[in-house]
């Protein structure tokens, strides 16, 4: 049995499957994924698990050399902006109108669902390299 980091096998398996500039998903318990993107639905209640909590075990795993965030995450949750931004400081953040984000979020590999509910907590992140 595994004993630590992300037990999830769906996403465990997802996240080592990763290759180079591959895209993936951390978003919202409302935010829409589009047909034939696969999801791991990780929300049980609202606010659990917070988008924190998702992205930082994420983190611990995967390398990320770049993000997409949308506009409006600027205004309506600056402090969650600043803590993606903390997580992945050596990394190029791109942002587009949340219509757009949603549509671009078809191209992931997968989405992952979370229990969040503050608004724009959505980021598709790109899968770097160790090397």
């Amino acid at each position: 049995m595994k004993k630590r980091g992300i037990l999830n096998a769906q996403l465990s398996y997802l996240l080592a499957a990763l290759g180079h500039k591959d895209l993936f998903m951390i978003g919202d318990a409302g935010m829409p994924i589009p047909e034939g993107v696969e999801v791991v639905d990780l929300v049980l209640t609202a606010g659990v698990p917070t988008f924190k909590q998702v992205l930082d075990a994420v983190l611990d795993e995967v390398q990320v050399e770049g993000y997409y965030l949308a506009h409006e995450i600027k205004e309506f949750n600056p402090e969650l902006e600043e803590y993606i931004k903390a997580g992945l400081p050596e990394a190029e953040v791109e942002y587009m109108p949340h219509e757009d984000l949603k549509k671009f979020s078809g191209k992931c590999r997968f989405a992952i669902r979370t229990g969040e509910f503050s608004p724009y907590p959505n980021v598709i992140l790109r899968a770097g390299v160790v090397f």
